[in-house]
C-alpha cells in the first residue's frame, strides 16, 4: 500500500525537473496551491501530472475522429449538462482543428471521489480510495472502469513511507523508500472530478495504484506503489489520450519497480499526522550522529499544519487533520478496506537537498542549525535538563485516537463496490 509519502518540493521546481527529463509541462499551479510536506497524508493537495483533458476525462478530439462525432457514452457514465455542452462544441470543430496533446501539473486531493457522488462522503470513505490495486483494474467493469480508460495520471513524490512491524505488530518502525539515483518518484495513478449537488465548484481527486512488492521491499510490506521511470515510454503509454480502452498493454505497466531502491529507518515522529520536518527523510542513524542538542531539538521541534499561516485559512484541511489524528496502525489498514476485484541512506538533510538541485530551499521548514544555536543561547539562563523532558506531540493532537470501523466491530470484506460507500 501507500498511506504516506514525502513531497517537500515547490511546484515550480518540479516543473523544471520534469522538463529536464523529457516530460513537457504546459501549465502548472502556483506554489501555494500544493501542500509541501515531508509527511504527506490522505486528504492533502498533491501534485498530479496528466494530459490536459476535460473533466469528463474522455479525449473528445480523438473520440470524435474515431466514432465520427457520435455522442454515445458508456452506460456507466453520468456527465453534467455543462460537460455535455463542452464536448458537443469540441466535437463540432474536431474534424477541422489540428489536435496536439498538452500536459499539465495540477493540484488534486489525495483520496479519489467518483464523479457520480452527490455529497461529500467524509474522511472514512476517502481513506478507502487512496489506493487502487492493480488486480482490481484487471477485472472487467467495477469501480475503476471509467477512470482506468480515460483518467490516468502520474503522482509525484520524493519517496514514500512504510512501517516495519515487530513483536507481533506492537512495535512499528517507520522506513523511508526512495529511488537510489535520487530522482523523483512517478507513481501511476487515476484521477476524477466531481461536482456535488448544489455546488458550483469542482473537486479534483486522485488515487495511487499499488502492486506486489519487488525483492528489496518484500521484507517491509506486501504492497508497493507502481513506479514508472521519468520520461520513459511507459509514462507516454500510460498518459496516451488515444488509448480510451483498457488493454493488456496498459495492465502490463502495473508491475513491481525494477530499479534500485534505498530503504532505511527514519524518525518515529513521522508516524503522527500533522508533524512535518525535512529530518523525516534522513536516515535515523545519520541524525543520531549529530550533537545532542541539535539532534533533540531537530527532531522534537517539527512543524504542525496548525501552525502554518496558509493552512489556518483552510477550514476544510483543518477538519481533515483532526480526523486523521490516529495511530500508524490505523493508516496501515487503508488498502485492506479498499474494494477488491470481484473475481478470481544520506548523511544529512543538507546532502538530501543537494540531490534535488542547489537552488532548492524548502519553504517554511525548520532549520536545524538555527534552532540548535537558539537553544545554546537560551541554555545560559535555562537548564537544558528541564527542556529535555518535553514530549513530542503534534499541535493538532487532542490526546485521543480516531476510532476506525474495526474498533466498532465492523469488518470490511474489501469487496464492496464504490457506489456502496459513495451513495446518496
Amino acid at each position: 500500500m501507500c498511506g504516506r509519502y514525502a513531497l517537500g518540493l515547490r511546484a515550480t521546481f518540479i516543473r523544471h525537473r520534469l522538463r529536464e527529463n523529457g516530460m513537457p509541462v504546459d501549465d502548472a499551479p502556483e506554489d501555494d496551491e500544493v501542500r509541501e510536506s515531508y509527511n504527506f497524508a490522505p486528504g492533502y493537495n498533491g501534485l498530479v501530472y496528466r494530459a490536459d483533458t476535460p473533466p469528463s476525462g474522455a479525449d473528445v478530439h480523438q473520440r470524435a475522429h474515431a466514432v465520427g462525432g457520435n455522442n454515445q457514452r458508456e452506460s456507466d457514465e453520468v456527465v453534467s449538462d455543462a460537460d455535455e455542452d463542452v464536448e458537443k462544441e469540441t466535437k463540432r470543430s474536431a474534424a477541422d482543428t489540428p489536435y496536439e496533446v498538452k500536459y499539465k501539473l495540477q493540484a488534486m486531493k489525495w483520496g479519489l471521489i467518483p464523479f457520480w457522488t452527490k455529497r461529500d462522503p467524509g474522511y472514512g470513505s476517502l481513506m478507502k480510495t487512496i489506493n487502487a490495486r492493480d488486480d482490481s483494474l484487471a477485472s472487467k467493469g467495477g469501480m475503476w472502469n471509467t477512470m482506468k480508460k480515460t483518467k490516468r495520471c502520474i503522482i509525484l513524490a520524493q519517496g514514500f513511507y512504510e512501517w516495519l512491524k515487530k513483536d507481533g505488530g506492537k512495535t512499528k518502525i517507520p522506513h523511508f523508500v526512495k529511488r537510489k539515483d535520487g530522482k523523483l518518484m512517478c507513481f501511476a495513478g487515476l484521477w476524477d472530478c466531481v461536482q456535488y449537488e448544489g455546488r458550483e465548484d469542482r473537486l479534483w481527486t486522485y488515487t495511487i495504484i499499488t502492486t506486489d512488492p519487488n525483492k528489496q521491499l518484500g521484507f517491509l510490506h506486501d504492497r508497493m506503489p507502481v513506479i514508472l521511470d521519468n520520461g520513459s515510454d511507459d509514462i507516454k503509454t500510460w498518459l496516451d489520450t488515444g488509448r480510451t480502452e483498457w488493454t493488456q498493454e496498459l495492465q502490463s505497466l502495473l508491475k513491481p519497480y525494477s530499479g534500485e531502491l534505498e530503504i532505511y529507518p527514519v524518525n518515529q515522529a513521522v508516524g503522527k499526522v500533522g508533524n512535518n520536518s525535512p529530518d523525516f527523510i534522513v536516515p535515523l542513524d545519520s541524525s543520531e550522529n549529530k550533537s545532542n542538542i541539535a539532534n533533540f531539538f531537530g527532531n522534537a521541534k517539527v512543524k504542525s499544519p496548525k501552525r502554518d499561516a496558509k493552512q489556518e485559512t483552510s477550514n476544510h484541511e483543518s477538519k481533515i487533520i483532526k480526523e486523521e489524528e490516529q495511530s500508524t496502525s490505523d493508516v496501515a489498514r487503508s488498502e485492506d478496506n479498499a474494494p477488491m476485484p470481484t473475481a478470481p541512506a544520506a548523511a544529512s538533510t543538507k546532502k538530501r537537498e543537494a540531490e534535488f538541485e542547489a537552488d532548492y530551499k524548502p519553504s517554511k521548514q525548520v532549520k536545524l542549525e538555527d534552532t540548535a544555536a537558539e537553544v545554546i543561547k537560551e541554555s545560559k539562563t535555562t537548564p537544558l535538563k528541564a527542556s529535555s523532558t518535553r514530549k513530542l506531540r503534534s499541535a493538532t493532537s487532542n490526546g485521543s485516537a480516531t476510532k476506525t470501523s474495526k474498533d466498532k466491530g465492523q469488518v470490511s470484506t474489501g469487496s464492496q463496490k464504490i457506489t456502496s460507500f459513495f451513495s446518496k
